[in-house]
């Protein structure tokens, strides 16, 4: 058979699975039985086919060749071609070629799951050997080894090995520790009165224990929800609808007073709560629309008749005034006279009268 070692391979000739001897670049050709030839690139890690590579190691054709590397369970190391990294090298026994370059090998303590004293830019090119997890500034990061709670994590980027490389689980739980929100919609309730009522409330709260909140309660926001839900149904059911519409501010004080009393148990602060809106079934809305109008209208006649018995009053006073003095009454005839002089176009005097008169008796006829 033919072999072609390039100038950046090597070859491991064997004969009836015994290594034989390294084929050097060129041309081979090799005769006999049960012969196989593992060609490797020379930048890669020394990794045969036959046996491990600890026993090359050894070998006297090899062991001037090879440079290598072992490392406890609890060790890893960063590997370095040349100046540049090829790569994390982790637990056992690893070889080099020599001639595949100048190796240089950084020593990292893997016992300790998170990771310090390695610069980002490499970590970024050891994954999936490693992980990142990232805490927001408005968060706090509650970190966990195989399930069991170990610290508070700050807000920024955390590095740590991933299990085959530490045999530890990492995991990390974000808590939103901002103001946040809980809306309730369309919470339908029935009033005292059997009205099926239709509630949007809203309540702002704060995470006050971030540990507590994780360990100890489940899903604590859906508790927070259904717990707002109970006490709203519990305010409107004991109450009219006439009641519930007139007495709204009294509802929210009513569920902010009986949340405020349970914020140990969520852990948690509220802030404010209120009601949005009380939306009403199709038909009571026309029932109270028709009540409205009626209730306008009736407003609506009070104030005429109000207003008509203020303007008799106020011709009977003035009847009166003119009654009594009748230079007032000349007075008021003059000023009709002047508003019907404003719509005649002209008016004919005859002689022989004074001209006051004869106004005076147009007015009259007036």
């Amino acid at each position: 058979m033919k072999v072609i070692v390039n100038i950046n391979q090597r070859g491991l000739f064997y004969k009836n699975g015994r290594f034989v001897r390294v084929l050097e670049p060129g041309a081979h050709w090799l005769m006999g039985t049960g012969i196989r030839v593992q060609v490797m690139n020379l930048d890669e890690e020394f990794k045969p086919e036959i046996g491990q590579a600890a026993w090359y190691l050894d070998h006297p054709l090899l062991e001037e060749s090879l440079q290598r590397i072992e490392m406890g369970d609890d060790q890893a190391a960063l590997n370095y071609r040349d100046g540049r990294f090829d790569g994390l090298l982790t637990s056992g026994t690893h070889a080099f070629w020599k001639a595949g370059g100048e190796r240089r090998f950084q020593m990292a303590d893997a016992s300790v799951p998170e990771i310090s004293g390695i610069p980002r830019n490499i970590l970024e090119k050891m994954r999936p050997l490693v992980q990142q997890l990232t805490v927001e500034p408005y968060q706090k990061g509650l970190l966990f080894y195989d399930g069991a709670l170990v610290k508070i994590l700050g807000e920024g980027a955390h590095w740590f090995w991933n299990a085959p490389v530490s045999g530890v689980k990492v995991t990390m739980k974000a808590v939103d520790m901002r103001l946040q929100q809980l809306n309730i919609q369309g919470q339908e309730v029935l009033s005292q009165d059997k009205v099926a009522v239709r509630a949007n409330f809203v309540c702002r709260y704060r995470v006050t224990d971030c540990e507590r909140i994780v360990t100890e309660i489940s899903d604590f926001q859906e508790q927070l929800h259904v717990a707002a839900q109970l006490i709203l149904r519990e305010y409107i059911g004991r109450n009219r609808l006439d009641e519930l519409l007139e007495n709204r501010e009294q509802l929210s004080g009513f569920v902010l007073s009986a949340l405020k009393t349970r914020e140990k148990e969520f852990f948690v602060e509220i802030v404010d709560a209120g009601l949005r809106d009380i939306i009403l079934p199709g038909e009571i809305r026309d029932i109270m629309n028709t009540v409205l109008v009626a209730e306008k209208k009736a407003q609506a006649n009070v104030i005429a008749r109000r207003e008509e018995v203020a303007s008799t009053r106020s011709l009977l006073n003035t009847a009166r005034l003119m009654e009594e003095n009748q230079t007032l009454m000349r007075l008021k005839e003059m000023e009709h006279l002047e508003r019907v002089c404003d719509n005649v176009g002209s008016i004919t005097v005859s002689s022989g009268s004074d001209f006051v008169g004869q106004l005076a008796q147009l007015m009259k006829g007036a």
